[in-house]
């Protein structure tokens, strides 16, 4: 069974956690510099423009220093990791992500250079599916089949190294320690302990939009709704199917 996970509350989770250091540092930060920088002695009246500062220790100005030092540290911290989690709004992963190139052209190509297309910023490949198999009613009740496309997700699920796609034999193959996927993701040899995952996807008015906020989880080892097998020989040195 496919669990689906949702990315988009951790992020947000991970940057309200993010949002909370910076200001902590922040406060942290100007509570110390308003105390190196002590009061005025003397009424205001009398002496508006001068006035000798409060004694301070050495230990208390470098005890004071290293605390405005560390406020600055957390909220740097915290400005990079809301700036690294934030979802990005131009269509990267993390989203909802709206493809420029057509539909139309995408499965032209896919067809005409026997792979599937890739997209970087969004960290997935389109592939072809027939959405009339009737063993793929596991993918199209869940939205992972629209249009004859699915949308795979680039990770590996053994260790996480992006799987490229071997021209020769037609499937997913990991440079990393041999995992093997057919053409629709799905666990043929290695490691990997299920298929790869994937992500929602829908074509309106040809447009393809693929939400990878939401990963839906592989298909379990023993999953095979097309028969593929190997079409040429592999790019990457066969695996036993159990480590």
């Amino acid at each position: 069974m496919m669990i689906p996970v949702a990315v988009s509350a951790l992020h947000g989770t991970l940057i309200v956690l993010g949002s909370l250091i910076a200001a902590v540092g922040a406060v942290v930060m100007l509570v110390n510099l308003w105390a190196i920088v002590p009061a005025r002695q003397g009424k205001l009246i009398d002496r508006p423009l001068v006035g000798l500062p409060a004694q301070v220790t050495r230990r208390k100005f470098f005890g004071r220093s290293l605390l405005v030092g560390f406020a600055g540290a957390m909220t740097s911290f915290g400005g990079i990791s809301l700036a690294f989690l934030w979802p990005n709004l131009k269509g990267g992963f993390g989203g909802k992500v709206s493809l420029a190139t057509p539909y139309s052209e995408i499965v032209a190509q896919i067809a005409a250079n026997r792979q599937p297309f890739y997209y970087a910023p969004g960290r997935f490949y389109l592939v072809a599916y027939d959405e009339s198999n009737p063993n793929g009613k596991i993918y199209a009740s869940q939205g992972l089949v629209a249009g004859g496309l699915m949308a795979l997700y680039q990770r590996c699920v053994h260790l996480g190294c992006r799987v490229p796609f071997c021209q020769n034999s037609q499937w997913f193959e990991c440079p990393c320690h041999g995992s093997k996927y057919n053409r629709a993701g799905e666990y043929k040899l290695g490691p990997a302990p299920r298929g790869l995952d994937r992500f929602p996807i829908t074509v309106a008015n040809g447009v393809v939009t693929v939400d990878t906020g939401v990963i839906i989880t592989g298909p379990p080892r023993g999953t095979n709704t097309t028969g593929q097998e190997p079409e040429g020989p592999f790019c990457v040195g066969q695996v036993g199917q159990t480590h």
